[in-house]
């Protein structure tokens, strides 16, 4: 990390930089999914939803040739399209394949094994408690892998204590794979204790990429005043970590690029943190650091709390 040298006329601020941060192995994979199939198609091929929730870089496969719709019908017959990394319900890779189109599933491994999680769930009698984001593209995934009416959402506390099903009703609860840690620990906790009975994954559901992210965040925010994250106002892992970072007192702010940096957030700021949500890459965290050089001495100090090596494999079409 290339950080800018100390310079006498501007006030001193020590940087941590959290690591892990920015793109996780199924962001990584779903990008290349509509990468490989640029180049194996051509321009144009069709992305349903937003590939990764990140303006950047949707903005630089758009340049490419991608096209991002948010329906099917949208799609031209006989076009390549591409499945975003936060999955779909059944129905849409079942109407794809009866117009006979091409298609590309960039579905998350990790979001895709809940989807056969919830499956599992049904076929074994249980009703499912899910916990997640009302609307948020994964949530809508997963509920379209089971008949309606098998699975119920939560997001609080209160929805938990509102549920109606009796204390050894046959019941399973999963999540969402971008929630906060904590927050979903005291929801499991409260199902737990209503049904004593409910049963969860083996493992957890929520993603190593972002229990990554917040341990690293809960790792330097402490110490700094101001926490920075970059990542989208409609990512979920994103806005976790600025609601980490407050939680142990930091002021934390969400940020898509450094032009939206304001000078005046640092007044009175000697530590601060900075970090990325799973689908910002590395070039704006570069952008975010030379951005705030402008007007402090800025020294880095990388933090590291976690090594992250998992890489997903390519669809079968794709693969070399």
């Amino acid at each position: 990390m290339n950080a800018p040298f100390p310079q006498p006329d501007k006030p001193a601020l020590r940087l941590l930089l959290a690591a892990p941060r920015g793109f996780c192995a199924g962001v990584d994979r779903a990008i290349e999914i509509v990468e490989r199939a640029l180049t194996r198609y051509g321009a144009p091929v069709y992305v349903r939803h937003e590939i990764v929730h990140n303006r950047f870089v949707v903005d630089g496969l758009r340049a490419k040739g991608a096209v991002f719709v948010e329906e099917l019908n949208e799609v031209p017959d006989g076009a390549p399209v591409v499945f975003s990394a936060h999955g779909v319900p059944k129905s849409v890779p079942a109407n794809a394949t009866e117009r006979g189109l091409d298609w590309l599933d960039a579905t998350c491994p990790l979001v895709s094994k809940v989807h056969r999680q919830a499956e599992r769930q049904i076929e074994a009698g249980r009703h499912i408690v899910f916990i997640g984001h009302k609307g948020h593209p994964e949530v809508i995934g997963t509920f379209g892998q089971v008949p309606e009416g098998t699975i119920t959402l939560v997001e609080t506390l209160e929805e938990v204590a509102a549920l109606d099903f009796v204390p050894d009703a046959p019941l399973s609860y999963l999540t969402q794979t971008t929630l906060s840690v904590d927050d979903t620990a005291e929801i499991v906790a409260a199902l737990r204790d209503r049904f004593p009975t409910i049963t969860g994954p083996k493992a957890e559901d929520i993603c190593y990429a972002t229990s990554n992210r917040q341990a690293a965040v809960k790792a330097i925010a402490e110490e700094c005043q101001l926490v920075l994250v970059i990542g989208a106002p409609n990512s979920s892992n994103s806005l976790r970590l600025v609601e980490v970072a407050q939680r142990c007192g930091a002021d934390g702010r969400l940020i898509q690029r450094g032009s939206e940096i304001d000078e005046a957030w640092f007044a009175g700021v000697t530590t601060m943190g900075l970090t990325a949500g799973a689908s910002a890459p590395e070039t704006l965290v570069q952008e975010v650091i030379d951005r705030i050089g402008e007007f402090r001495s800025v020294e880095v100090e990388q933090v590291v709390t976690a090594e992250e090596k998992i890489v997903f494999k390519l669809p079968r079409q794709l693969a070399d």
